[in-house]
């Protein structure tokens, strides 16, 4: 399954190392289990979007997603990909750009010509195959059209996937310089909020997160200091306050760090997908690893 990964600790700019794929400690991780994809994005102190990412194929080449990668930024956003829709090339790696913000999804879409047609002469947005960036250049098109509102673009981007496509999932991770938004619809895959105070909940720790799967580590001395938000696919440490969203429910963090959470998709996709609908490779890419 796609690991999806958020951090705001707006509005200060933080360092923190990420290692986007931990080093193996057995060869049975050297499979078919290994990513299709892994990518870090962030913005530099004028807002200039950056992103460092890879595909990486199964038996190749995993140097990429296991070197550390040391960034400052208020926010990031790290992807690690089960390919389902696209090739295992640069353009298909998450996250991606557009707008001047960045973004990453965990899910499956089907319908893409339909989507394609809907999105007209926006589908020049898109520059790979996957059904991720079709969904972001709907989000994208819808925000342009509410002057600028990303909250509104999503709702309005995932309210017309859900009411005229297939969907198995449309968990995502939005970033710009200073905002980040976060949305968990259906129920298919869980999506978790942490808001970590200043050194974690015993205080005068720095973060130190790891997913249960050897994804993903993220560390920041930083944050011993300061607190933040982080939204992943997983609770990636013991603090007891993590939290998950409800299906449906869009998270918002401000530039001065305030949540806000509010129930935008209250009923199921009109064509609501199962692992048993979706082809081997799409189904495999939604598993659990």
């Amino acid at each position: 399954m796609c690991r999806l990964f958020g951090l705001s600790s707006a509005p200060l700019r933080t360092y923190a190392t990420f290692w986007l794929l931990d080093a193996p400690d057995s060869l049975s991780r050297q499979s078919h289990r290994d990513p299709d994809g892994t990518g870090l994005g962030d913005f530099a102190a004028d807002g200039t979007p950056h992103v460092d990412k890879a595909p990486i194929a199964a038996y190749r080449d995993r140097a990429f997603a296991e070197e550390a990668r040391q960034e400052e930024s208020q926010t990031f956003v790290a992807h690690v990909r089960f390919a389902s829709t696209g090739s295992l090339e640069m353009r298909n790696t998450h996250p991606f750009e557009q707008d001047g913000r960045l973004f990453a999804h965990n899910g499956v879409i089907e319908g893409l010509d339909q989507l394609d047609d809907h999105l007209g002469e926006d589908r020049s947005l898109v520059k790979g195959d996957t059904d991720s960036e079709r969904f972001f250049a709907l989000i994208t098109r819808e925000t342009r059209r509410h002057d600028g509102d990303v909250g509104a673009g999503i709702r309005r981007a995932a309210g017309w996937i859900a009411a005229h496509l297939p969907v198995y999932a449309l968990n995502l991770i939005l970033i710009t310089p200073e905002e980040l938004w976060a949305l968990r619809y259906p129920d298919t895959h869980e999506l978790y909020v942490l808001e970590r105070q200043a050194g974690g909940e015993h205080g005068s720790r720095h973060l130190d997160h790891s997913g249960s799967h050897g994804r993903m580590r993220v560390h920041s001395s930083h944050l011993a200091d300061h607190p933040a938000v982080v939204v992943a696919s997983e609770r990636m440490d013991d603090n007891p306050n993590w939290r998950p969203l409800d299906a449906g429910e869009l998270l918002h963090v401000d530039p001065h760090l305030h949540l806000t959470r509010q129930m935008v998709l209250p009923d199921a996709p009109a064509h609501q997908l199962t692992l048993e609908d979706l082809h081997p490779a799409a189904a495999a890419s939604q598993k659990a690893a």
